[in-house]
């Protein structure tokens, strides 16, 4: 059974696209429980992942609210379908291996910490309060994410090496974040959602500034025509929604 989903009010694609993107990622991050590194690792990841999915929750509770009755915040996680949602694509890449994981989360957290810093000032005083409650969590994200991968591409030459190779596959996906779809243009103008012109530039340096300290080479821009935020997907969203919706489609009316 899939959600019949054709809502195209902005607000609620919006919270989509920020409960989206943590919901995502959290259960990417999941999939290390159990399997991490080391001990402490294999704990941070998967608080991470529970960080996530408690932020997903604060966004598709105010979703659901807008769109009324019968959605809810378990609909609008486990019942829709691929093309529903509106994460961007880096979150949904695989762990692959933890120089892929390490590399995946900087460049989320690199951008989310910034982004977040900005929804504070929303006018939309539900996003402000659910930004002011998520950046102190992601400010972590941001210091573990950044330590790391300093450390793994400052280290040995096969860490090195592995980090490298992690940010040139993962580099295509690292700028979806920064552009705007069309109902984040139209809510920005209402001054409700971040403008991402306005982080660019901080998003940018920190980038810049851990990657020299890491001694990894920033690959080119190249184009990107990916659109995660309107529904495009990689192959990798469908196999993480089977897994994810699996108790929900098997056995309907669960709840968080």
């Amino acid at each position: 059974m899939n959600l019949e989903f054709e809502s195209q009010d902005p607000l609620v694609q919006y919270c989509l696209l920020l409960a989206d993107n943590v919901l995502i990622l959290g259960q990417r991050l999941g999939e290390w429980c159990g399997h991490g590194p080391t001990l402490e690792q294999d704990i941070a990841l998967t608080n991470f992942a529970l960080d996530f999915v408690g932020q997903s929750r604060l966004y598709y509770q105010y979703a659901a609210e807008v769109l009324g009755n019968p959605h809810s915040e378990d609909s609008l996680a486990f019942l829709r379908d691929v093309p529903a949602y509106n994460n961007i694509q880096l979150v949904e890449q695989s762990n692959r291996d933890f120089a892929q994981t390490i590399i995946r989360q900087f460049l989320f957290d690199s951008w989310h910490y910034y982004f977040l810093e900005q929804l504070q000032h929303s006018g939309d005083e539900r996003l402000s309060a659910i930004a002011a409650k998520s950046i102190k969590e992601v400010a972590y994200h941001l210091r573990f994410s950044s330590e790391w991968t300093i450390r793994l591409g400052d280290g040995t030459e096969e860490s090195h090496k592995k980090m490298q190779a992690a940010l040139n596959r993962l580099w295509v996906f690292s700028q979806e974040s920064l552009n705007p779809a069309d109902y984040e243009s139209e809510l920005i103008s209402k001054g409700i959602a971040v403008d991402l012109a306005q982080i660019s530039a901080k998003v940018a340096q920190k980038r810049k500034a851990i990657f020299e300290e890491a001694t990894l080479n920033m690959p080119e821009l190249i184009p990107f025509f990916g659109n995660g935020k309107k529904g495009l997907h990689t192959e990798h969203l469908g196999f993480i929604l089977t897994e994810l919706q699996y108790m929900q489609r098997a056995y309907p009316g669960l709840q968080w």
